[in-house]
């Protein structure tokens, strides 16, 4: 099983980190030194992904540009000899055509920005991926998730999941356990936040899907769930019934970016890990903690 084409939805208006997503869209916000959607690019792209579809919304352009030659800052930097600044760019710099970006003009949910990039997945698997999460990893979510279905027959789904605490299951999506092989498993039953005490297993569902086109006509009548939105996680349901899914334990340390707290941490952890920012910020933390 193939999978060349990614989908970023990127059209989310950031709520839980206003004042700052108001004139900036939440994916252009740094951990360190690079902006969210550029860690999701790069974990895509170390995955093998060959074409990238970024569903937009208002006042995502800067997205659009992100990804685009900037022909003045080139000049600029050859001018004043800063190579290592430009082959940071040059790394960074999709090939021509690789990129497309696509509009969800309405804030209908996960599920409804993912079937607005149909036309351009068309039909052949893809991934899912949601730029405001985060894997720490060597090898990044995506490939383990890859590398797994490659293993699958050709019609399988496989969702990334982590452990959360038992308290905690009721604000997540959760799947159930069936047959285990390391660490994949079979999915036996999905639940969108379930009730306190009725989940089927600790493990919830995150931001990295692998998903067969099929999806998209479920999408296409998906009736609005939770928050009154076209929920992903009711079309995979939906698409279960027919198909199997899987479920991948990843390696890694993941970070929600989209609310304070994990954006935060997320900037300690990704900092720590730059042979070059580690001592430095480790004096600074210890002499803002009176350590």
């Amino acid at each position: 099983m193939k999978i060349r084409k990614a989908v970023f939805p990127v059209a989310g208006l950031g709520t839980r980190v206003l004042p700052a997503t108001k004139a900036m869209p939440k994916e252009m916000l740094t951990i360190v030194d690079k902006p969210l959607i550029q860690y999701v690019y790069d974990e895509a792209r170390e995955a093998g992904i060959e074409h990238f579809i970024f569903v937009t919304g208002r006042n995502k352009n800067v997205i659009e540009d992100h990804f685009d030659k900037m022909f003045e800052l080139d000049a600029t930097l050859a001018a004043r000899g800063k190579k290592a600044e430009q082959d940071i760019l040059a790394q960074n710099q999709p090939e021509a055509g690789a990129v497309s970006f696509t509009r969800q003009q309405a804030p209908l949910g996960l599920g409804h920005a993912v079937w607005c990039a149909r036309d351009i997945v068309g039909n052949e698997p893809f991934a899912v991926v949601l730029p405001d999460e985060l894997v720490l990893n060597t090898t990044g979510c995506l490939k383990q998730m890859i590398e797994t279905a490659s293993t699958l027959g050709e019609k399988s789904n496989v969702i990334a999941v982590e452990a959360v605490p038992d308290h905690l299951t009721h604000q997540y999506g959760i799947c159930g356990v069936g047959k285990r092989t390391g660490k994949m498993f079979e999915v036996d039953g999905m639940v969108e936040k379930p009730a306190k005490g009725t989940a089927p297993s600790n493990l919830s569902i995150t931001g990295r899907y692998i998903l067969q086109p099929e999806i998209f006509k479920i999408l296409e009548t998906q009736e609005r769930g939770a928050g009154g939105e076209i929920q992903l996680t009711d079309a995979m349901i939906g698409l279960a019934k027919s198909q199997k899914f899987y479920g991948v334990e990843f390696e890694g340390e993941r970070h929600d970016c989209g609310s304070k707290p994990g954006f935060l941490r997320a900037n300690i952890a990704y900092g720590l890990k730059r042979p070059e920012l580690r001592d430095g910020l480790i004096a600074e933390m210890k002499k803002y903690l009176g350590e």
